[in-house]
């Protein structure tokens, strides 16, 4: 039996509370930041060790390795990796150069993570950001044009994937025009439906055939007014599986981030007692929502337990959805090192 959840895990090894966590809860997959890493050895055995506890070798680890602000693994154990816009720059002076460079560039970045067992990264970044928006996308987007994010996020996803490393599209629908940062406080857009379709939208829609996405939590009050994405079968039944027509394993963005906070009493009223917790109402309603796994990230194993037993097992649909995506998974195809190094290099002297 397989926990519909994602859990993070607290330090550089896993805790004896965590080791009999993970073998009674078996979580889908298990989530690394920047407090899990330390050397490549280091890594290497923490997602082994995972595996080892849940059974399955091929059991999903991820990581957000975006570059730029964005990346978990750093120098100088590791490489450092440009923001989205510096693949933006290049397209832009010439778009098939600009192409060619972030599908190599992230074929070396997934030759880093495979190596030490990491096989899901949290990218691309879809967003479109529009004038005045938080700066928390900013320069983490491809573009400011919803083909150019398209064009770019779908190289990037593919210099992944020829790697033997997943991609994620995020943060569906689109957290481009948020004027808050989700991990602090509850984004609101009040952008018409229209105007989210032929922007917003379009990169989803343009990337809907890959395997994971995972849910913003941001309000669209044209769509939905009270419920974010994550807790939303407004936006996740009508836009998400319909309107964009993305059909993989649909995870949410982490359950404890703030925002969350701000959207339960919207929802449920002050009166959480139907729910064991406020972390259990979280999973419940993003489950009730639509979505198919739960994120949670931040290492608290009282909250991890309740996210657990919110989540129950993966089952139906959901469960066909996790086992089509792991089914991408393909061992890393030749290419050239010494090249892709050389564009990084390029790349990080303008960057």
């Amino acid at each position: 039996m397989i926990g519909a959840f994602i859990s993070g895990c607290k330090g550089l090894e896993l805790s004896a509370d965590e080791v009999a966590f993970f073998q009674d809860a078996q979580p889908w997959g298990l989530i690394l930041f920047a407090r899990n890493i330390d050397d490549r050895k280091q890594v290497g055995d923490l997602t082994s060790r995972f595996r080892e506890l849940v059974g399955r070798d091929d059991a999903p680890v991820l990581i957000d390795q975006e570059g730029g602000r964005v990346q978990r693994m750093r120098a100088p154990e590791w490489r450092t990796y440009p923001a989205g816009r510096a693949y933006a720059e290049i397209y832009e002076l010439d778009p098939l150069t600009g192409l060619s460079a972030t599908r190599l560039v992230y074929r070396l970045l997934a030759r880093d993570l495979a190596e030490v067992g990491i096989n899901v990264d949290c990218v691309p970044v879809l967003d479109v950001p529009q004038p005045g928006s938080h700066e928390i996308i900013g320069d983490r987007a491809y573009g400011s044009t919803p083909e150019q994010v398209a064009l770019l996020g779908r190289a990037a996803a593919q210099g992944l994937m020829d790697g033997g490393v997943l991609p994620i599209i995020k943060h569906i629908p689109g957290h481009g025009r948020a004027f808050s940062d989700s991990h602090l406080e509850l984004p609101v857009v009040d952008a018409s439906h229209y105007d989210l379709g032929r922007v917003d939208f379009v990169p989803f829609a343009a990337l809907a055939d890959i395997p994971m996405a995972m849910t913003a939590h941001v309000v669209y009050s044209a769509i939905d007014d009270v419920a974010p994405c994550t807790l939303s079968s407004k936006v996740i039944g009508d836009v998400v599986r319909k309107q964009i027509g993305f059909d993989g394993l649909l995870m949410s963005d982490d359950l404890s981030m703030k925002a969350l906070d701000a959207s339960l009493p919207q929802i449920v009223g002050d009166d959480l007692s139907n729910f064991r917790s406020s972390m259990h109402a979280r999973g419940e309603l993003a489950l009730k929502a639509g979505c198919d796994v739960l994120l949670h990230c931040n290492g608290d194993i009282e909250e991890m337990k309740q996210v657990a037993d919110a989540a129950g097992i993966l089952k139906g649909t959901a469960a066909k959805r996790a086992t089509r995506a792991l089914s991408f998974l393909r061992p890393p195809d030749d290419f050239d090192v010494a090249e892709a190094e050389r564009v990084l290099d390029s790349m990080m002297a303008i960057a």
